[in-house]
């Protein structure tokens, strides 16, 4: 069937870096990536994580992309085409990818639904207080209430649905190309307020001023967990991605490019936010209350801090558009091109499907809140079951794939555009770290994810 269904893809470079950039970039460039990188050495924690971008994200990412791009079908049809084996069913990581996806879309979405709610509530004013109970009180009572967390759910679903439905060319990469400068232009923006503040000096000290006496084992292993979970790996998303580039786009280049630009954003996000927090006395590594309950006061007392706030609501918005677009392009490709089904009726039954699934989520501070299954609601569970199993353990059988099965030779054709770059260095290079280096590294993120030492 996937020979029969023509094929979108990106029109242009920018595109491509747009779409690859809006997958790379979320919410957790917001808040998480620069309150870990603060709380676990500054600086030092930077250097780790670059380094650890550089053996683990950088080489998954380049395998993911060109993958895709060989075989030019979902993540199942190309480990299909691309296996020489047929007999061995490699195409289970790309099913798995998908339930990753579906699993990481059923709680991330819920996430991102607060997230739309709060630019409401920051046009509205009702939470721009410097009273932490007033701002604590209003994040409690939607996360609470089981109506508001459904239908703001089900709206940011269908919202990205409507963006699927007008396809890769006019939908992913049209709009991308609109989000990514508009993400830049209202960091940019904050990053101007935030650093006229009285304790910009700390802030800044927070983020980049390194200490190398908090680097410890367990430090390392957490920017080597970032350094992959940062990059959307693992769950198809490159892949599918890597399908739509074009067959004269430089992969390694773009792929650089990407995490150059992912960690921008998140230091322009650590910039915007943390004079802020330390200005006005809030701990920096409060999480998504950070987000949600110190954000609000912060800005309360900034001259002009509802145009700030809803500024700030906004780009974490885009932020996770770009992000829950790459995501829920895997199932609705897959769907598409396995199943045989139009576009349209694939992105309909992913969001039905997820409406269905995150619902579960969505009700676990409300009327699912004592339902568990091994110890966790399902929110918790669905996050534990993606983040330490089926990402991780994609991101290990992939680049053992590339490594030991579809081999050095036609992952040197692939990454040389067919022989018109001349790479041979870096594609031996990141081969050799496919083969040898990433997947041990990442099978240690996931013991250690898993509890097992």
């Amino acid at each position: 069937m996937s020979n029969t269904i023509k094929r979108g893809g990106f029109s242009s470079s920018f595109g491509v870096l747009a779409a690859t950039l809006g997958s790379a970039v979320g919410l957790g460039n917001i808040w998480k990536f620069p309150s870990l990188t603060g709380a676990n050495g500054g600086a030092g924690f930077l250097l780790i994580y670059l380094l650890a971008t550089l053996v683990i994200g950088l080489p998954v990412m380049i395998a993911e992309i060109t993958m895709g791009r060989a075989a030019k079908a979902d993540p199942i049809g190309t480990l299909q085409k691309l296996s020489p084996k047929k007999s061995l069913p490699w195409w289970l990581v790309g099913a798995a990818g998908m339930l990753a996806a579906f699993l990481i879309l059923s709680f991330y979405s819920e996430v991102v639904a607060w997230v739309f709610a709060y630019v409401f509530k920051a046009i509205g004013g009702s939470i721009l207080s410097s009273d932490r109970h007033v701002t604590e009180s209003a994040f409690g009572a939607l996360i609470a209430d089981p109506v508001q967390s459904l239908l703001w759910q089900w709206g940011v679903l269908a919202f990205i649905g409507a963006i699927l439905l007008m396809g890769v060319t006019k939908g992913i990469e049209g709009i991308t190309k609109k989000l990514m400068p508009v993400l830049f232009l209202l960091l940019l923006l904050l990053c101007a307020v935030s650093l006229t503040l009285p304790k910009v000096a700390d802030g800044l000290a927070f983020l980049f001023k390194p200490d190398f006496s908090k680097i410890t084992a367990g430090v390392i292993l957490t920017a080597m967990g970032l350094a992959f979970f940062k990059l959307s790996l693992g769950m198809g998303t490159m892949m599918t991605y890597g399908s739509y580039f074009r067959d004269d786009q430089n992969i390694p280049a773009t792929t650089v490019r990407v995490m150059l630009a992912d960690l921008f954003v998140s230091m322009l996000a650590g910039i915007a936010i943390f004079p802020a927090v330390f200005t006005f006395g809030f701990a920096p590594s409060a999480g998504p209350s950070l987000v949600f309950i110190t954000i609000p006061a912060v800005f309360s007392q900034i001259p002009g801090g509802q145009l700030l706030m809803i500024a700030f609501f906004a780009l974490a918005s885009v932020a996770a558009t770009g992000a829950m677009l790459s995501m829920m392009e895997v199932p609705v490709v897959i769907l598409h091109e396995r199943w045989g089904m139009s576009r349209a009726k694939a992105t309909l039954l992913t969001i039905a499907a997820l409406m269905v699934l995150g619902s579960s989520c969505a009700l676990t501070n409300s009327t699912m809140a004592s339902f568990k299954l091994f110890g966790m609601n399902m929110f918790d569970l669905f996050d534990f079951a993606s983040s330490n199993v089926l990402l991780p353990l994609g991101g290990i059988l992939l680049a053992l794939f590339v490594g030991w099965v579809w081999g050095r030779d036609n992952f040197q054709r692939a990454l040389s555009n067919q022989g018109a770059l001349h790479n041979a260095a870096v594609t031996g290079a990141v081969f050799f770290l496919l083969r040898y280096v990433s997947p041990l590294l990442i099978l240690v993120v996931m013991l250690k994810g898993l509890g097992l030492f």
